[in-house]
């Protein structure tokens, strides 16, 4: 219709010019879609008028007329209207329409204007593609997307050539480098696919070369994960041309297009996109895979031609081997979709597949070499790269076990992906959790697999690889930082490598590097592990020949003392034998480049400490300006030196260690014996001895948790205190002298001075004490100067402007007085007269108001002064260090001032108390304010500074309880809220915790009633519960508060008096600490879990591991608290009424939870917070059953029968049942109350008389204890047989079990009992025939069996087994519950307060019980899997072959007509027509039926239903593929009317009288599908324009099928019959 109406037109009105300027638009302005439409179709109307052939009525100065308009078109309409669209910039619907528009009248001016036309627009338009500056096009210039499409129109049209094909492609390829990611698609889509389709066949291989070329080369140059992205989404799109079996010919002529299969780098490509971690490129890489398999299957040739000689051969294929060949690559792209699903379900099934490539290789790797192990690797990469960690553990599991790797070529080929990408893998620490059926406190799964497999890996490495692939895998581990678990481990596997010389200098310089990565942690108890691990590897693994002395002292300075390397522990042994060993085979040192004598060869460990305490020794003289300390590392590496060398020296046969020791430490103790006498001995020199000596005492001295008794372990400290003991006077002197009268004009480097005196005077009086008359005199002279001295220094008024002089004395004075008053609290030194007068002098310092300081209105005296920051300007001019110091360090010396002032204040205030006052009230005025200090420091000191100021506040605190409440309340309040702001740094948190307990819960506080001071004990409880609260996040805090609290109410000496029963008393006012205790165990998160686990493995490493003994052992294992409470219950004495009380108040508030659990409505179920709270409540009250009174269990009773009701879960009902055995057999007079549960509602009992025939079960460890033993048994035997024919299953069970046991004992019965029971006798007996018959076959059986050996009915024996290694440990085990239930006894035996009795022993008298395995027997049976056969049914996905992902990623950039249309859908066959239904779930599931299938359109009534949530959750993005109509119901008539015009068959889906069955129709290629409504079907008006109806055969009542149903079904039987014919074949085949 439009052509005759343009012919019409053209025809009336000959002026073309008026036509052209009616149809064009002005300039600066930018015309609708329609006008640029109208002007196409006009221009293309005049091609006929423009033919040169002598057609043309036109005349040809016409014709030139009409070409030049249209030139002008191009110039002035097409070109700036595109630029306008550019600079826009937008990428509306409008805008896309507009620049299609444009292009199409682009590409008709172009085709009339010639190919001269043709190629300068070409060419003004090409270089768009190159990136705009910042990224604006410039005026004139089009933009990439608008150049893109330009360029799509204008090639079909173009003769190319080859310069101009080589500049496009260029421009290109560097778009593809250079444009965002959203662009690169549209110019591999409207660019290179356009151009390789426009070319002939030697120009499509030239370009497919320089493509391919290209990439390969930019990939090789900067293989990056955005670089693999790209140059796959480009292979991806041109593969059809890259892959084209009828492009790669055999032959190899000229005209053949590049084959990417025979270049390495494109193989490499692929491989990086199978473990890249973008979902879409590793789906293109898979496509290309498969691609080139299919390929060269199909080609049947062998690829490569010949090995190449330059690369290696990443993929082959041999003719003789395709059937192999192709089950290798079917079964590597299957395992590699399957991966996609990351899920372990779906993925485990595949995993037999690994093992079929890994086989493969193998059996290959002797023959042709088809197979290139890199492959493999790409399969466990993908799989550490998954989101799932579960599937993570699978891969990295599978490559431990993988067993391949004992070859050495195969452990040769994984070197460099174990050092890489497995070890990257490894430091995630979620793969270590245990794994089902390991125990707490095991080794995880994968830490003993991976022991194994390094140990195996680097015994099959060839032996010259193996030195270089642990240094790069060290180097790996030192090259980020790792978490503590994963680090530990692999720590672990490489201490258990054999001993081999495999490292060098270089090598312990990598493992240095992994030390520094282990100090992040603040899990010091798995950091001093990793130090242990690490040092053991360096042992094992060090080229001693290549590594001199100072390399290793060097080396052992990185391993802490008081973490791992400490005296007293198997490794400092160690690290001596080794020494011992390999002392003449250390390389020798060398001076100044040059190699020193042979000789030196041989030297000793004792010749070179003696050689660096001479070094260490010789400084230069003093210049006399002010000298900083040195470094103290140097100290404490020359102290390491001499004790290895002395206990080296004491494992010679026959050395004597006294000749040894003093002759190294002769230097030393000259210049010690000069200190106070040699006046111009160097300062640097005095500081270095002092520092010496500081560190060979610290470091000589064995842990404090070690015992150390052997008189062989401490001998060399003996005669180490021995040497120095003579010269403790004059060191002692010498700091005297110096901390009293000689720092004078000190300078900020004299506090680190005289810290280091003072640290040498608290350890001299810690090692030394007061041995002697003479020294106690000497020492409290020199204290007493010492205290003198500091009090005058700090009462000196000081300048006005504050200088470094005055400041930092008043801080040196401070600090001597606080090392005073410690010494004296840990009675170190002896208070003399003279000294107390010294002490009331400094508390009157502290007490008395200082009129020249400004102090606030909470400050008392001199408690809480400040240092005054002194001016910069004060500093010497060219001090650049000593200013920059002032400047960092200012506010840590201030607060240490201020924290020395606490420390001095809380001795003295527990030695002389406050100053006598006139009044007692001042007293407490002054308490008051020392109080309100207190508070005023806690939020002036940094949070590891402030435990002074809590000790201080815990003498404080009772004495103004009564005075000043609301001051004490607000005391502790800010204290709590201190220790919760530190909750985050594990450093300071735990000190400041147990300062804040020992304060806020001492003795005295804990005493205290409601009357006497209600609001604080208010307070206390809310503490209480807040720590309890915390404590579920972090693991021990409710351990701290409940071992202090256990200790104060019942120590250890606790005594019987008055004041003893006060204190316990207290407990009654904190019982829900106690009950809270019994109960407790937090819900931890699983990385939590995970670090407590592995802390208790290494924990029970023992002695093994050094870390247990350096590191003081802090208990923060959260089953502590119930330990504790448990041993705190134990000792309670049921003779003392107290004690009883609180015994059964305990009993009823846990039976009231135990009750309010069991009528809560929240689920429980096994392991759940309910079942184990449950399970501790019955724990704690079976260990308190033999303490309670008779009268007191005769009214538990009831409540321990209306748990036994309950629906329990395994281990709660046998802690039941155990108990009301007990009961029975100490109180057998509440026998008749058992008999009456039986008697109970049937209801009630459906299930729960289970629990009392399991009592009945053990009737024979009842019977000794009851009187009427025949009328019992009687009773049994009734209750029982009632039970033996209950309709359910598991009642008769236990009925059975019991009546065999009761029965068995009445037969044992003698004499009359015997006689009164011989009437049941044929009753019972025929019972048991039947019912033993009943269970001989079957399920039956096999229950029947387990129940009687079941561990409850079968080994336990209520009596013997009475033990806390039973309750605790065996029944928790046994009865399934979680492993972090489990408490072993050894953590009862470590707690120091823990009482063993008779009556309740720790262990088990007889093993029968730890030998038993877990389970249950209504467990059901566990059949083993079957190995599942090679090709066992797994889920996949399949992938359209045709219609490949690399045509769906490009045209996703298009709209969904245009997407069609390249797809070649649009001009299809069938037309689904879907206006009259209305529900979205129907439509979006049609629509995807329609996409499969391939069907042309699909008409909806309304296009909005795209966006509808339910429209999409079934189309899954179908709507994307498919072109979408919009018809409204109202104009489907002349929609049809339409489409019978074009030659459709109308069909509908519609049962009528004269419908066609599905099974007998065939369809005709061009079909138009009509669906009728949900309900009402097709409208009557709408059949009448049908030309067939269409029905489903049915066999059912029912009289239709869903809509979409019906509608799939007949998509399905068209695509079938047609699937020869047309696209829907191409759409069809899956691969």
């Amino acid at each position: 219709m439009n052509s005759v109406l343009l012919n019409a037109v053209l025809s009336g009105s000959p002026d073309h010019g008026a036509l052209f300027e009616a149809l064009s638009w002005p300039e600066e302005s930018s015309p609708q879609t329609e006008q640029l439409e109208a002007l196409t179709a006009f221009i293309e109307a005049l091609g006929p008028l423009l033919d040169d052939s002598g057609s043309s009525t036109v005349p040809s100065a016409e014709r030139r007329c009409i070409r030049e308009k249209i030139e002008s078109v191009i110039w002035k309409k097409c070109l700036p209207l595109l630029s306008q669209i550019s600079a826009a910039a937008g990428d509306g619907q409008v805008c896309r329409e507009s620049t299609a528009a444009g292009c199409r009248l682009l590409a008709v001016c172009v085709r009339l204007c010639g190919q001269d036309a043709s190629r300068r627009v070409a060419l003004s338009v090409l270089p768009s593609l190159h990136p705009a500056e910042e990224g604006v096009p410039s005026p004139g210039r089009l933009g990439v997307e608008v150049a893109g499409e330009v360029l799509a129109a204008l090639l079909p049209l173009l003769s190319l050539d080859e310069q101009f094909t080589a500049s496009t492609v260029s421009s290109a390829l560097s778009c593809i480098r250079r444009l965002p990611d959203a662009q690169v698609s549209r110019v591999i889509s409207r660019v290179l696919v356009p151009l390789l389709s426009s070319c002939s066949g030697v120009g499509s291989a030239g370009v497919l070369g320089l493509i391919l070329d290209d990439l390969c080369c930019w990939h090789s140059s900067t293989r990056t994960a955005v670089v693999t992205e790209r140059t796959l989404l480009c292979l991806t799109a041109l593969s059809d041309h890259l892959l084209n079996p009828h492009g790669l010919s055999a032959s190899s002529t000229a005209s053949c297009a590049p084959d990417p299969r025979l270049s390495a780098q494109f193989w490499r490509m692929i491989q990086d996109g199978l473990t890249h971690r973008d979902n879409l490129s590793r789906k293109r890489a898979l496509y290309l895979l498969k691609r080139c398999a299919a390929l060269s299957e199909q080609e049947g040739s062998l690829c490569p031609p010949a090995p190449s000689q330059q690369d290696e051969t990443l993929f082959k294929w041999s003719p003789t081997q395709s059937k192999v060949l192709r089950e290798f690559w079917e079964d590597y792209v299957l395992v590699m979709e399957t991966l996609e699903e990351n899920q372990v379900h779906v993925v485990r099934p595949v995993l037999n597949r690994i093992d079929t490539l890994v086989q493969t290789t193998v059996n290959d790797s002797q023959g042709q070499g088809l197979f290139h192990p890199s492959w493999l690797l790409c399969v466990y990469q993908r799989m550490f790269h998954s989101e799932n960690k579960s599937l993570m553990k699978e891969g990295v599991c599978h490559l431990l076990e993988l067993q391949v790797l004992k070859q050495p070529a195969f452990a040769s080929a994984f070197s460099q992906f174990i050092v890489g990408p497995f070890m990257d893998v490894l430091s995630e620490t979620s793969l270590f959790h245990r794994s089902v059926g390991q125990n707490v406190g095991d080794c995880p799964e994968l830490g003993v697999k991976l022991q194994v497999f390094m140990t195996t890996f680097f015994s099959s490495l060839p032996p010259e690889q193996r030195s270089c692939v642990l240094l790069q895998l060290i180097q790996q581990l030192g090259s980020k930082h790792w978490c503590a678990v994963p680090l530990l481990f692999v720590s672990q596997a490489l201490s258990k490598l054999p001993t081999s010389p495999l490292l060098g200098s270089s090598g312990l310089t990598a493992l240095r590097e992994v030390l520094r990565c282990t100090m992040i942690t603040h899990q010091v108890l798995l950091r001093g592990a990793t130090q242990c691990f690490l040092l053991n590897s360096a042992f094992s693994l060090t080229i001693v020949g290549t590594v001199t002395l100072d390399d290793v002292f060097n080396f052992l300075m990185h391993f802490r003392a008081d973490e791992s390397l400490c005296r007293g522990t198997k490794l400092w042994d160690q690290v001596c034998a080794w020494l011992l060993e390999n002392e003449s085979s250390f390389h020798p040192l060398t001076t100044d480049g040059d190699c020193i004598s042979a000789s030196a060869n041989e030297e000793t460990v004792a010749a070179y400490a003696e050689k660096e305490i001479q070094s260490y020794l010789r400084v230069p003289a003093s210049t006399g300006q002010a000298e900083r300390l040195p470094d103290s590392r140097e100290a404490y590496k020359l102290a390491r030196v001499i004790l290895l060398c002395v206990d080296m020296e004491r494992r010679r046969q026959g050395a004597e260690i006294s000749n040894t020791l003093e002759s190294l430490l002769s230097p030393l103790l000259d210049t010690l014996s000069k200190l106070s006498t040699h006046i111009y001995l160097p300062l640097q020199k005095s500081d270095r001895s002092l520092q010496l000596v500081l560190s060979l005492l610290q470091l000589g001295a064995a842990p404090s948790c070690r015992r150390v008794g052997e008189e062989q372990g401490n001998s060399v400290m003996v005669v180490l205190e021995k040497a120095i003991s003579k010269l403790v006077n004059p060191i002692q002197a010498f700091i005297f002298r110096r901390l009293s009268g000689e720092l004078q004009e000190l300078q900020l480097f004299d506090i680190e001075r005289a810290q280091l005196y003072l640290s040498v005077l608290t350890q001299l009086a810690v090692t030394f004490g007061s041995t002697t008359q003479q020294r106690n005199e000497a020492l409290n002279s020199g204290f007493s100067k010492l205290i003198k001295s500091s009090l005058r220094l700090l009462r000196e008024p000081g300048p006005q402007v504050p200088s470094v002089v005055s400041q930092v004395t008043k801080s040196v004075a401070m600090a001597s007085l606080a090392t005073v008053c410690y010494l004296m609290e840990q009675k170190l030194i002896n208070m003399q007269p003279e000294s107390l007068s010294d002490l009331k002098s400094l508390n009157h310092y502290f007490y008395s108001p200082e009129s020249s300081m400004s102090q606030n209105e909470t400050s008392l005296g001199n408690i809480n002064k400040r240092l005054l920051k002194p001016s910069i300007t004060d500093c010497t001019c060219n001090d650049l260090e000593e200013q920059g110091l002032l400047l960092q360090e200012w506010g840590r010396i201030a607060a240490s001032f201020m924290r020395d002032q606490w420390l001095c204040l809380n001795f003295l205030t527990k030695a002389v108390g406050v100053p006598e006052p006139i009044h007692a009230a001042e007293a407490s005025e002054t308490l008051k304010a020392v109080l309100s200090c207190g508070i005023e420091a806690l939020s002036l000191l940094p949070s590891d500074l402030v435990l002074p100021v809590l000790a201080c506040m815990e003498t404080v605190l009772p004495q103004l309880v009564q005075d000043a409440e609301p001051l004490c309340v607000e005391a502790v309040t800010q204290s709590w809220e201190l220790v919760q702001g530190l909750s985050t740094n594990a450093h300071d948190f735990w000190p400041a915790l147990k300062g804040f307990i020992s304060m806020a819960f001492q003795q005295k506080l804990l005493q205290l009633t409601h009357t006497q001071a209600s609001t604080l004990l208010v307070t206390l409880k809310q503490i209480g519960a807040e720590l309890m609260e915390l404590s579920q996040s972090k693991s021990g805090v409710f351990g701290v508060l409940l071992q202090h609290c256990c200790q104060t109410w019942l120590p250890a000496d606790r005594g019987s008096g008055p004041q003893d029963d006060a204190v316990f008393a207290s407990v009654f006012s904190h019982m829900n600490i106690v009950t809270e205790a019994c109960i407790y165990g937090p819900v931890f998160r699983r990385d939590q879990r995970l670090v407590q686990d592995v802390h208790l493995y290494v924990e029970q490493l023992g002695e093994a591991c050094a870390a247990n003994v350096a590191i003081p052992s802090d208990n923060r294992d959260d089953q502590l608290p119930r330990t504790c409470v448990m041993a705190f219950l134990n000792r309670l004495d049921p003779s003392n009424a107290q004690h009883e009380t609180l015994m059964e108040e305990i009993v009823m508030d846990l039976l009231k939870k135990d009750n309010s659990i069991s009528r809560s409505k929240v689920r429980y179920y096994s392991n759940s917070l309910q079942h184990r709270v449950k399970n501790r409540i019955w724990q704690t009250l079976l260990q308190l059953l033999p303490k309670l009174r008779k009268d007191f269990v005769a009214t538990l009773l009831s409540g321990v029968y209306e748990a036994g009701f309950c629906a329990n879960q395994a281990s709660v009902k046998y802690l039941i049942e155990w108990m009301m055995i007990l009961i029975l057999v100490r109180y057998p007079q509440h026998i008749d109350s058992l008999w009456a549960c039986f008697s109970m509602d049937h209801d009630k009992t459906k299930t729960s008389v289970c629990t009392f025939l399991s009592v009945l079960v053990h009737f024979s460890v009842i019977l000794p204890s009851i009187r009427d033993k025949a009328v019992q048994l009687h009773k049994a035997l009734d209750v029982i047989l009632q039970s033996c024919f209950n309709h359910n299953f598991s009642v008769r069970l236990y009925a059975l079990l019991a009546l065999k046991r009761v029965w068995s004992l009445a037969e044992d019965q003698a004499g009359e009992e015997a006689d009164a029971l011989k009437g049941l006798s044929s009753v019972i007996k025929s019972c048991l025939n039947q019912a033993e018959s009943m269970q001989s076959t079957g399920n039956a059986n096999k229950n029947w069996m387990r129940i009687q050996e079941h561990f409850f009915f079968g080994a336990f024996h209520p009596i013997r087994d009475y033990s806390v290694e039973t309750i605790f440990f065996t029944f928790p085990s046994l009865s399934e519950l979680a492993d972090d239930e489990w408490i072993p006894t050894w953590k009862f035996e470590k707690l120091p307060y823990f009482l063993e009795s008779p009556s309740f022993p720790l262990q088990n008298p007889v093993s029968d019980l730890n030998q038993l395995q877990p389970g249950d027997w209504i467990q059901q049976d566990k059949s083993e899997q079957d190995k599942e056969e090679r090709w066992a049914e797994v889920q996949k996905k399949i992938t359209p072959w045709g219609l490949g992902i690399h045509e769906q990623e490009l045209e996703l950039q298009l709209v969904p007509p245009q997407r069609a249309a390249r797809l070649g859908k649009l001009h299809g066959a069938l037309l689904v027509v879907a206006s009259l239904i209305d529900k979205p779930t129907n439509l979006g599931g049609l629509c995807r039926t329609c996409e499969i299938f391939g069907a042309s359109a699909l008409v909806l009534d309304s296009l909005r239903h795209v966006t509808d949530k339910h429209f999409q959750a079934l189309s899954v993005s179908s709507e994307l593929w498919l072109p979408l109509l919009e018809v409204k119901p109202t104009e489907l008539t002349d929609f049809l009317q339409t489409k019978k015009s074009e030659g459709y068959c109308i069909v509908g889906v519609e049962q009528t009288a004269n419908s066609h069955s599905l099974q007998d129709y065939q369809f005709p290629e061009k079909t138009l599908l009509l669906l009728g409504n949900e309900r009402e079907g097709i409208p009557a008006n709408l059949l009448q324009m049908l030309d067939v109806c269409v029905e489903i055969p049915q066999q059912g009542v029912i009289r239709s099928l869903n809509v979409h149903v019906s509608a799939a079904l007949l998509i399905w039987e068209y695509t079938r019959q047609h699937l020869g014919s047309g696209p829907a074949e191409v759409n069809s085949k899956c691969s």
